[in-house]
């Protein structure tokens, strides 16, 4: 199925659409004991292997009731996504992830949820009503192009790096067409470290390419990452070596990000204006990355209790996060803090390399998301059609429970017309 035109990224989108349609009769109802959403999916608009349409089939097959895309600095997937949602009778919810500074508030200074710099967070805008989409993509544009000025910068210091063992690249011939940019996609440090692997691993064994990333990551050859890079099967040989890259060689190649940053303000005022929901993305301390591509390191848990007040000071809905990533009790801890603050709790599991498993098992311990998720369907779809009328709407008076249980309804609804409509 790889081979299948939904996960050509470099084909028109309608194309893929219409490759999808044909794969609709073919498809088996995947039966699961337990509901299973995911609203964090990456797709060849940031760094995936998934197309839209390959992610939306790709969850539906692993058993998803419902999808969400969530790219890097981008929405220019999320149309896509939608019409592969209808294609397969699939709810889904459209988003995306950025970068935003926290300079001149209580959090300035302090590492967040970002490994590799200080005063900068992560954070997600989901459920944007799509007559919105457009002012987002205005948004985020000038700060794809920013990216790549610092993209260009990285890749000369990896060539001054990587250049003593042979190896070289250039940005606009090997690390550009890895991605969707000229399509309104963004380039990430893991499409820069791909393009790396791809060098790395070019016209060479597999045991000299392998011998090559610990030399240039200063490992120890008898590390396990590496053991297991040498057995790792082909489709996930590329998307292992870049977990390794990413792990170890970032802090040596990294440059601040400055201009492509939202400050976070400006992010809850774009939040607001397009009707959406702004959630802050926990990470917690980490102790072992579920992706292989984070360091134990230590993230927001030391002050939380600030963290959650600043944001409710500024202005955010929600909080998101991944049950598979932290402990019981680091979640349960996020949980009531969540209720304590009156924030909205919206779940997923990052999905961008070929390994992940698009079900979390862990969710089956927390079914609360699961209504939460309708609500974010019941959100999108209620605001789409009824603009100004969103969960968060200026002017929302009934209480966060309430109106979780009243989109959720909503949601519910849209899911049981999609089905009945097969």
């Amino acid at each position: 199925m790889t081979e299948s035109p939904i996960f050509d990224k470099d084909i028109d989108s309608a194309l893929r659409l219409e490759a999808l349609e044909e794969v609709v009769p073919t498809m088996e109802e995947t039966a699961l004991s337990h509901e299973y959403v995911n609203n964090h999916i990456h797709t060849t608009y940031s760094f995936s292997p998934y197309t839209p349409s390959a992610a939306v089939y790709a969850a539906k097959n692993a058993g998803l009731s419902t999808a969400g895309i969530m790219d890097h600095d981008s929405v220019a997937g999320c149309r896509e996504f939608l019409q592969a949602g209808e294609i397969l009778s699939m709810p889904v919810t459209v988003g995306f992830e950025c970068r935003t500074s926290v300079a001149g508030t209580a959090l300035a200074g302090k590492r967040l949820n970002n490994p590799d710099q200080k005063s900068v967070a992560y954070v997600t805008l989901h459920g944007i009503p799509h007559q919105n989409l457009d002012l987002c993509e205005a948004a985020l544009a000038p700060l794809r192009k920013k990216r790549n000025e610092r993209n260009r910068r990285m890749c000369t210091k990896i060539n001054e790096i990587s250049a003593p063992f042979g190896i070289t690249m250039d940005f606009d011939r090997d690390v550009l067409p890895l991605s969707a940019y000229a399509q309104g996609g963004s380039v990430t440090e893991r499409h820069v470290l791909y393009a790396l692997a791809t060098k790395i691993a070019g016209g060479t064994s597999r045991d000299a390419a392998v011998q090559k990333v610990g030399e240039l990551c200063q490992m120890d050859p008898a590390d396990k990452a590496l053991e297991k890079l040498c057995s790792a099967p082909d489709q996930y040989y590329l998307y292992d070596m870049l977990g390794i890259l990413k792990s170890h060689l970032v802090s040596r190649i990294y440059i601040d990000a400055d201009e492509e940053l939202l400050h976070i303000r400006d992010f809850i005022r774009l939040a607001n204006q397009v009707d959406g929901i702004a959630a802050y993305a926990y990470l917690g301390d980490v102790t072992q990355s579920p992706t292989g591509d984070k360091k134990a390191q230590q993230f927001e848990d030391s002050y939380l209790d600030l963290l959650f007040d600043e944001l409710k000071r500024l202005g955010f809905h929600a909080v998101t996060y991944m049950p598979s990533r932290n402990s019981r009790a680091q979640l349960e801890r996020v949980m009531g803090l969540c209720r304590q603050y009156d924030f909205f709790q919206i779940s997923g599991e990052d999905i961008n390399s070929p390994r992940q498993s698009f079900l979390c098992e862990a969710m089956r311990e927390y079914p609360h998301l699961i209504d939460a998720t309708y609500a974010l369907i019941g959100h999108e779809q209620y605001a789409t059609f009824h603009p100004g009328k969103g969960m968060f709407t200026s002017g929302a008076t009934e209480p966060l429970q309430e109106r979780i249980k009243k989109y959720a309804a909503y949601g519910r609804q849209y899911k049981n017309r999609k089905e009945q409509s097969e």
